[in-house]
């Protein structure tokens, strides 16, 4: 049998004991959530750097924003081609953006320019050749030997040594500015 009064949808019954909160006090505590959010991402995931200079084109330019993840040495290792973010080893206040063509137990040298990575040619990152010659090197374990793009006037390992891992601040992973050049990497 059934009733004849309408049953009343859940949404419409009186709520008991909450009290609506104010539009202006939601929308600071959603603002700071917010504000929360981006620092821990910010100084734990995810981090914005600028390029400046030129020592990694004509992959990167003065002047492009990229994402950099810094959560993914945490988990995994480092593979040789990375473009990463990095602490200068001689003065770690400053970032670098380099490319990473040594890994540990590698055997890295130059012979008129060409990259060498275990007696192999190895430059087919579209990098800008110097005619340098650089004796061979082996990557000890814990470090890595990075170059920029542009070689004839990059400062990067073969000036300043190898890099200990632990100054890799992240891989780069995006650069998102300016947009006609966004790219994936």
């Amino acid at each position: 049998m059934r009733s004849s009064t309408p049953a009343t949808p859940p949404s419409a019954a009186p709520r008991r004991g909450r009290r609506r909160v104010p539009a202006s006090v939601r929308f600071a505590l959603d603002a700071m959530l917010g504000a929360t959010l981006m620092v821990v991402l910010h100084l734990f995931v995810i981090q914005v750097s600028v390029v400046k200079g030129n020592s990694m084109e004509p992959c990167l330019h003065d002047g492009d924003r990229l994402v950099v993840d810094r959560v993914s040495y945490n988990l995994g290792e480092v593979t040789r081609g990375d473009v990463v973010v990095l602490r200068y080893p001689r003065n770690p206040a400053l970032d670098f953006v380099k490319r990473v063509v040594g890994l540990p137990g590698d055997r890295v040298g130059m012979r008129e320019g060409t990259l060498l990575v275990n007696g192999e040619p190895a430059d087919d990152y579209g990098c800008i050749a110097d005619h340098q010659n650089l004796l061979e090197h082996v990557v000890p374990p814990g470090h890595v030997f990075v170059l920029g793009d542009n070689r004839p006037i990059s400062c990067d390992s073969r000036e300043f040594g190898l890099v200990p891992v632990e100054l890799l601040k992240g891989r780069v992973r995006a650069r998102f500015w300016p947009l006609a050049t966004a790219t994936v990497f």
